[in-house]
């Protein structure tokens, strides 16, 4: 931190405030300040001279240009004359300029300078010292700050009514400034209570349309609702029939007959599954869908799984196998939509891998208080563009294997909300000629909401 003298101006009458405050525009000026800078660097420093002034003789200010760093500033300290005290009120500038300078002229200095520090000694102000920093632009090397000196040694000091004239001047101009401040607020006002208009009409339309999507939502879940109901009936009818031929009950049927009512069959249990499916996204969508909390034990969950999915395992081809878990304490959850989110997990890979095997696991992450069950095949495997068009409602993949095994496009969709549903989420991961692996992530504690009259 290094200082450089500019200039000094004694300070022992009122005439000498005046130079003080036409010197410190001048080395303003040529130091490179902007115009209304240079107005306050005059102000502030001329405020604090006439208080010094004004309270003995002898003082003296002294102009500086000091460097911090990369940074330079100017730097004005006013000393007041031996035996010159001026009182204040303490505690002005939170306590930090509790010097005997009146208080208005140490307030404009701090407010139109960028720092303003007091020394005082035992009640006797020594020193009083402004700083404003020059722009990085406008650096003052040791050839410019002799010049600046030769040039202030020759400029003609004005007397008091010249300097009056300019006060006039610089206060007409920030005067006019101010106006045209003031215009340009109103304008800006106007301007933002127009967008405010615009912006509440706008949340109008929006509140608008989302209630008219709700009625639509709330119209779409209900027809879904009903007409599966309206279609469970005949299908279950149908269904009811054709096993019926199929076990002879009527009588022999002949091999084209037998055909013909399997191809019935398959259809009615096709169509069934979507019946199901729709009305499952039905209930969710509408909010019917309670979770039904009881301990889980994976080792039963696997179990149960393994006896429902064994009459679709092609043992010749496919191996089902469900591996041991390491994590065999019971945890709260709905068991029955964890086996049906797994079911559909177990029977999409099932459907999609002629070779191999699948495998059924779960493991327990303690960092995350999670359990995992991931169901992994070694199948056709999914391409990275469709990974997330499999969870679209409808949505299916053109594959040969996806035409001979034609399902709803409903079943990952209404995966991933039952694990919303369960507080967990569903994850996917797959490459393309290798297999895919599905993973349910589920809490180990279920959160119940205050909604439901728990903590």
């Amino acid at each position: 931190m290094s200082l450089h003298r500019i200039l000094n101006v004694a300070l022992d009458s009122d005439q000498d405030v005046v130079v003080v405050r036409q010197r410190a525009r001048q080395v303003s000026e040529l130091l490179g300040f902007s115009q209304q800078d240079q107005v306050r660097v005059a102000t502030a420093v001329s405020e604090v001279a006439r208080m010094a002034c004004h309270q003995g003789s002898g003082g003296r200010a002294a102009f500086l240009l000091g460097r911090n760093g990369a940074r330079q500033y100017l730097e004005v300290a006013i000393h007041p004359g031996t035996g010159a005290r001026m009182s204040t009120a303490p505690g002005v500038f939170d306590q930090v300029l509790s010097s005997s300078l009146p208080e208005l002229a140490l307030i404009t200095a701090h407010r139109l300078m960028d720092s303003c520090e007091v020394e005082p000694a035992q009640g006797v102000v020594t020193t009083v010292t402004m700083r404003k920093a020059l722009s990085p632009q406008a650096m003052v090397d040791p050839a410019r700050l002799a010049d600046i000196s030769t040039r202030l040694a020759g400029s003609p000091v004005s007397n008091t009514l010249q300097e009056l004239q300019l006060q006039n001047h610089e206060l007409l101009a920030t005067l006019a400034e101010l106006r045209e401040r003031q215009e340009d607020l109103l304008s800006l006002t106007r301007e933002l209570e127009d967008t405010n208009r615009g912006i509440v009409a706008l949340y109008a339309e929006i509140e608008d349309k989302a209630e008219r999507l709700r009625r639509a939502d709330e119209m779409k879940s209900r027809f879904l609702s009903n007409t599966s109901h309206e279609l469970r009936t005949p299908l279950s009818s149908i269904r009811a029939l054709a096993q019926l031929l199929l076990d002879r009950m009527d009588g022999e049927l002949t091999t084209e007959q037998e055909r013909q009512v399997q191809f019935i069959a398959r259809a009615a249990n096709d169509l069934s599954e979507l019946v199901n499916d729709l009305l499952d996204l039905a209930k969710i969508e509408a909010g019917k869908v309670d979770v039904q909390l009881a301990p889980v034990v994976i080792d039963n969950l696997f179990r149960a799984l393994k006896g429902m999915m064994r009459p679709l395992v092609d043992e010749g081809r496919v191996e089902l196998v469900f591996e041991p878990s390491d994590f065999t304490e019971a945890f709260d959850s709905d068991e029955g939509k964890i086996s049906q989110i797994l079911r559909n997990f177990i029977s999409n890979a099932l459907k999609f891998t002629e070779r191999g095997s699948v495998r059924v696991s779960a493991t327990y992450d303690a960092r995350l208080d999670m359990i995992a069950f991931a169901v992994a095949d070694t199948g056709i495997g999914i391409s990275p563009e469709n990974l997330q068009l499999i969870f679209e409602e409808f949505s299916q993949i053109e594959h040969p294997l996806q035409r001979r095994s034609k399902g709803t496009g409903l079943g990952l969709p209404l995966c991933r909300k039952l694990a919303a549903l369960l507080q967990g989420r569903v994850d996917v991961e797959s490459k393309v000629g290798e297999g895919t692996s599905f993973t349910l992530s589920l809490p180990r504690r279920f959160q119940q909401s205050s909604q439901d009259g728990t903590e």
